[in-house]
């Protein structure tokens, strides 16, 4: 279904439909003691790893169906979106996000919600950057119409080759970037010591649809929080840097 985009909405109904129902099947607490049964099982890592890598080229499809939308002249919403939306405030957990905090989330996407979120509930100042140009180009268009009046910057650019990283005060890594823990050990260097980390993430029977949580170098950084919701989609692991 996600491979029949063709840059209209023409397909979007039947994907929607599809992931919304993978999500409420994810965060089905039924299901928790099958996955429990089926997870020692070495040959699902594969599977397990194809699944995580299609449902995070769904959710792009997704995001490119829902700004188009907008831009047509519709707000309709899938479940989906609405159960992320409902958990942005608990996206720091003790580390607040302020109208002083400068924000910078790595895979913005196509319909650029957390961005727009932070920025109207806070006031903070937000760059996110995607490696898909279209999904830039869509984003910006939804913040024209949904918040030209936000401090919200959307860039095609490598997270460390942005200028001024050091000005970030908390940085949030998409669940489906499958690549996050790479780029956080990279930013080490690049970013100042008091920055938050918020790294979306999945276990367990929620690690088929987001990438879970990997080793990270203890002498760089420390695991500081978990933000567990059971009933969402992702889970965050709230990271700081270590200092010698």
């Amino acid at each position: 279904m996600s491979n029949k985009y063709d840059s209209t909405t023409r397909y979007s109904h039947e994907l929607e439909l599809l992931i919304d129902e993978y999500a409420a099947y994810i965060t089905n607490p039924a299901n928790r003691s099958m996955w429990e049964r089926l997870e020692p099982e070495e040959e699902l890592g594969e599977l397990v790893l194809n699944l995580r890598r299609s449902s995070a080229f769904c959710v792009a499809i997704m995001e490119k169906y829902r700004a188009l939308k907008l831009l047509s002249g519709s707000s309709e919403q899938s479940a989906y979106f609405i159960n992320i939306e409902s958990c942005i405030e608990q996206e720091f957990g003790s580390f607040q996000v302020s109208p002083g905090s400068n924000v910078l989330l790595v895979g913005s996407g196509s319909f650029p919600m957390t961005p727009l979120l932070i920025a109207k509930r806070t006031g903070a100042q937000v760059v996110g950057v995607d490696i898909d140009q279209e999904a830039i180009d869509m984003g910006r268009s939804v913040l024209n119409i949904l918040g030209p009046e936000y401090n919200i910057r959307l860039a095609q650019t490598p997270p460390e080759e942005l200028e001024s990283l050091e000005d970030f005060t908390h940085i949030i890594f998409s669940s489906t970037v499958e690549d996050k823990f790479n780029i956080m050990d990279r930013l080490y260097e690049l970013t100042s010591d008091q920055v938050v980390v918020a790294m979306r993430y999945g276990e367990g029977l929620k690690s088929l649809f987001n990438f879970p949580l990997q080793e990270v170098d203890k002498l760089k950084w420390k695991l500081e929080e978990h933000v567990l919701r059971p009933d969402q989609v992702f889970d965050i692991a709230l990271y700081k840097k270590v200092i010698s």
